[in-house]
């Protein structure tokens, strides 16, 4: 065994509690098993004859079964008796197995649960403030759907109060009720209770200070740190006052017309300063908004030290709660009953207005369903009152509930049954082709009448060949038609020829050495020519390169056919030092016959320039 293959073993015996090494290790114990093998069974025959053999004999089996030296072996049970570098190993392990394990089975999941629950039952004892904090949206908005659904039974048995009214106000809300949609009860309500938010102030609940005020346009205010001020000392005149819970707080305040709302959070508190009556309705914008609150901006107010410059996040906020509901002005011009026989030969004419348009609109409805592609209408019919519509649809076509709308019929009244079917209209069969194959933004796909399925554009060589394996279990395609579509790689690979065949490199005059900066280029060369190899190999394109060394006229034929292949092969020999296989590429010395007219710099003559040619291999295209 050479010293790099023990040095390698020793190193990986060292790192043997780490999951890679470990890895490693088990590779390189396959590759030597045989040499082991044998190396085990000659100590085991000295071991029969020799049953007293020392220590260095027992030192050496446990080298051979793990592939490491004695004194490695030392160290490694040193480290696998060390707790700190366990720890550190499991740390490092701990949360892959944890998914592997999760993944198995949930026997994991059960185990933890005894532990996740005492650690929250311990959360709840030190602070039971870190869990309403972070629940407090979720409860709050679960709270504002409870308070909702009391309202809406409240609405429910108020509509059954005031079933019997037969007051000429109350007709008019019902005729609104039924026009609008709303109930009898709600209506009520909008067109009796008058409301208008004038103030909002947002207060840090813990020192009592203003962190953000807004007020209705045309409201005059007196100073809104004094009005906030005030509030937090009722607030606590009420708690020291009267036996509360600690979390309780003032949440109603009258003052003659003027009502205050107050909605408390975690951190901050809501008040609203009301003329009039508000509904409850009102008192959910206030808790959303406070939630709202909370929830962007928690971690300004839990460290607010006295600047409210960071609350003006809020304003959208409490620019929400800034509502406001009038009255309706009574009507003043009522409209008086027709006559009876009028209004019966007014209502004839309607009827068979309607009913003659409504016709037209039923025979409209069926010729758009039979021109849509992948639908095929086979019986119609009305029965009291109702269109009944029976055909086969494609799952591809549109769906002819959408076609109800546009042609203004009533959705309830058209019963349509429609039983599956696989179209061979172009455009199903194409939409069909784009949900299998899948092709890029690059490709667009398209389906004549012979069946025959164009792509193009450009797409990847890999789309290219799956395409030319799936097309033949698309319904409706007979032919795949790719003389259109560009494999993505030709064109970047036409691109690296381009690159290199436009850089060149210029020398030092009768020299072989770059001109100062022309170095620079060699990086970004290699880097293309790297590209080039890796893009030809892909595609089975065969890549030689040739390199040409140029002079100027100045000096013999003889120097400068000599001078122009030197700089060539230094090239070609800097590209061979950078681990690229230059086996295919060709230094040539020009000379000074390709040189540039003498009218030009002379410098431009002094260079080295590149010229790729491809040829296709016998891979599979």
């Amino acid at each position: 065994m050479s010293n790099k293959s023990q040095n390698e073993i020793s190193k990986e015996s060292s790192n043997l509690p780490n999951s890679n090494s470990h890895s490693i290790t088990e590779i390189s114990v396959n590759k030597r098993q045989n040499q082991r093998l044998t190396q085990l069974s000659e100590i085991a025959d000295s071991s029969t004859n020799n049953h007293l053999k020392t220590s260095d004999e027992l030192s050496t089996l446990r080298s051979l079964l793990l592939g490491v030296e004695p004194t490695q072996l030392d160290k490694l049970y040193e480290r696998l008796d060390n707790p700190q570098i366990q720890a550190e190993d499991i740390s490092r392990l701990l949360p892959e197995a944890i998914v592997l394990r999760s993944q198995q089975d949930k026997q994991l999941g059960e185990a933890i649960v005894s532990t996740v629950e005492t650690a929250i039952h311990t959360s709840v004892k030190q602070d039971h403030n870190i869990l309403s904090e972070a629940f407090f949206p979720i409860v709050g908005s679960a709270t504002r759907k409870a308070i909702s659904t009391a309202l809406e039974e409240m609405m429910q048995s108020l509509n059954q109060t005031l079933e019997h009214s037969l007051s000429a106000q109350s007709w008019r809300w019902r005729l609104e009720a039924q026009r609008t949609g709303k109930s009898f009860a709600e209506i009520i309500l909008l067109r009796t209770l008058v409301y208008r938010v004038e103030q909002v102030f947002l207060i840090h609940k813990q020192t009592g200070l203003l962190l953000q005020h807004l007020v209705a346009p045309r409201v005059t205010i007196q100073d809104p740190d004094l009005v906030s001020a005030m509030l937090t000392a009722i607030q606590d005149f009420v708690k020291d006052s009267f036996s509360v819970e600690h979390n309780e707080g003032l949440h109603s305040l009258q003052f003659g017309e003027l009502t205050i709302w107050v909605e408390e959070g975690p951190t901050a508190v809501l008040a609203a300063i009301i003329r009039g009556k508000p509904p409850q309705e009102l008192r959910l914008i206030l808790q959303d908004a406070i939630a709202k609150i909370h929830l962007r901006l928690s971690s300004e107010i839990n460290a607010f030290a006295g600047d409210p410059e960071p609350f003006a996040a809020s304003k959208p906020y409490l620019e929400a709660c800034l509502v406001d509901g009038y009255k309706s002005p009574p009507k003043k011009n009522y409209t008086y009953a027709w006559t009876f026989l009028g209004t019966i030969a007014i209502a004839c004419g309607i009827w068979g207005f309607l009913t003659l348009k409504e016709q037209f609109r039923w025979h409209s409805y069926i010729q758009k369903l039979e021109s849509e592609p992948g639908i095929v209408v086979i019986n119609t019919k009305q029965h009291q009152g109702k269109y009944l519509i029976s055909g086969m649809r494609d799952p591809l076509a549109v769906d002819p509930k959408i076609l109800i709308q546009p042609a203004n019929l009533n959705p309830q009244k058209v019963i349509g049954k429609w039983q599956p079917y696989l179209s061979l209209d172009p455009e199903l069969v194409t939409i069909r082709a784009e949900k299998l194959l899948l092709p890029p933004k690059t490709v667009s796909l398209k389906v004549d009448n012979n069946g025959i399925l164009n792509a193009t554009g450009t797409a990847p060589r890999q789309w290219i060949l799956e395409t030319r394996k799936l097309w033949r279990f698309i319904p409706g395609v007979t032919q795949f038609n790719e003389k259109n579509l560009q494999e993505l790689e030709l064109s970047q690979l036409e691109l690296y020829k381009q690159q290199i065949e436009q850089e060149t490199l210029f020398f030092v005059e009768g020299t072989t050495e770059l001109i100062p900066g022309e170095a620079d280029k060699l990086a970004n060369l290699e880097i293309k020519i790297n590209q080039l190899l890796a893009a030809g190999k892909y595609l089975g394109r065969d890549i030689s390169l040739q390199i040409t060394g140029h002079t100027s006229t100045t000096g013999t034929e003889q120097i400068n056919n000599f001078l122009s292949l030197a700089r060539a092969n230094k090239i070609l020999s800097y590209l061979a030092s950078q681990g690229i296989n230059t086996s295919k590429f060709k230094a040539v010395g020009a000379g000074s016959n390709l040189s540039l007219s003498p009218e030009l710099a002379k410098a431009a003559n002094r260079k080295v320039s590149f010229k790729i040619f491809m040829t296709n291999t016998s891979r599979a295209q």
